[in-house]
């Protein structure tokens, strides 16, 4: 395979005029995150009809790029979540246009595959295996590693088109793309602070007064984060974001007991900041954000349960992916009456919402059907 390297403005530029008269382009990134709050993008790699190219960022603008995302062209991606952030933060822009070759998948049988299994399995190509530990932010980089980058999209356009082949004819080219404008339009970017201890291990044990401690310190230390640019877990580990919860110091002296923290956590203005983000919590006491299942009736929380077994079923049937059909957050929100539950419109309604809805208003039931299966049926009306 061979590639074009894009290492200035001028030929970065060049190679999106190139692109944005194309009617499709295939896409990845390389980034890190390991020592960064913010995902430092490494490399951009790029395959059209004409060719395939690999943009080093560290020596271009890649704010360039939004010319491109923001074009006509089809954006063909796989497995996109992470690349969309990273082209939030790096271009300020995600594809308008945008296809994920995974979620496509999804439709046709498959569940979350890695890109060589799908190439593997729909391209008969087998990926050449590189070094996934490579360092990408190092230069020079050297042409294998160069390659192996560029293989990531080199077969992206001709698994498009076959996948594209087989869900026209399944007629479910239009589910493929309604699921890929939800990924392309959802939020990316930052924890918001207020949010950031929730993804704390074991902080739903915490009692309230400690919770809106945890909370508060965790806020902190998400913005101290973002500021200096570095993973939070090196502002203060969630183990200490939970000791100095349990604690509540008030003095820089109890905060030197609490677990979690070292000798830099408790002098100088890091201490001040901790101690006052814990009298802020102290004053703001936090409950529990209901779960899902308590957000239902109680009458109708067993369904639930019930639901999501049809439903898996239904997956295997129709061989579509589960997580895409309908999550067990659908089924409570339909259930629940949400009118924006995406089990009410689209083609999930159709699918899997309509069956739902007869089911808990008693006009369907659920039996086996002698193969180790499960059957909607009718309930005639009494």
């Amino acid at each position: 395979m061979t590639f074009r390297l894009v290492a200035s403005d001028d030929a970065l530029e060049q190679l999106i005029d190139e692109l944005v008269g194309e009617p499709r382009y295939a896409l990845d990134t390389e980034f890190h995150r390991e020592r960064t709050y913010y995902p430092k993008l490494a490399l951009v790699q790029l395959a059209w009809a004409g060719g395939v190219a690999v943009v080093d960022p560290l020596a271009c603008d890649p704010r360039a790029l939004r010319r491109l995302l923001t074009s006509e062209a089809v954006a063909v991606l796989h497995a996109a979540q992470q690349d969309l952030d990273v082209l939030t933060h790096a271009c300020g822009a995600v594809p308008v246009h945008l296809v994920d070759t995974q979620l496509w998948s999804g439709f046709l049988g498959y569940s979350t595959p890695s890109l060589s299994s799908l190439v593997q399995g729909e391209l008969g190509i087998a990926l050449g295996k590189g070094d996934r530990l490579t360092d990408w932010l190092a230069r020079p980089l050297t042409d294998d590693q160069l390659r192996y980058a560029a293989s990531d999209v080199e077969h992206l356009l001709a698994l498009f088109d076959r996948l594209a082949t087989q869900l026209t004819a399944l007629g479910r080219d239009g589910w493929a793309h309604d699921a890929c404008d939800e990924l392309r339009t959802r939020p990316v970017g930052p924890t918001p602070p207020d949010e950031a201890w929730l993804r704390i291990k074991d902080v739903r044990t915490l009692r309230p007064r400690a919770r809106g401690v945890a909370r508060s310190v965790a806020a902190w230390r998400e913005l101290r984060a973002r500021r200096s640019d570095i993973p939070v877990r090196q502002v203060l580990p969630d183990l200490g974001v939970l000791g100095v919860a349990q604690q509540a110091p008030r003095t820089a002296e109890q905060l030197g007991r609490a677990r979690g923290l070292d000798a830099r956590h408790t002098r100088g203005a890091i201490a001040e900041e901790i101690l006052a983000a814990v009298a802020h919590g102290l004053e703001h006491p936090v409950d529990l954000p209901r779960e899902a299942g308590d957000e239902l009736e109680r009458r109708l929380r067993p369904a639930v349960t019930l639901v999501s077994a049809w439903v898996a079923e239904l997956a295997r049937q129709e061989r579509i992916d589960t997580a895409l059909l309908a999550t067990r957050a659908d089924l409570t929100a339909l259930l629940r009456g949400d009118p924006d539950a995406r089990l009410s419109h689209g083609w999930r309604a159709e699918v899997v919402g309509d069956g739902v809805s007869r089911l808990v208003n008693g006009r369907a039931g659920l039996t086996f059907d002698g193969e180790g299966g499960l059957r909607l049926f009718d309930v005639p009306p009494v």
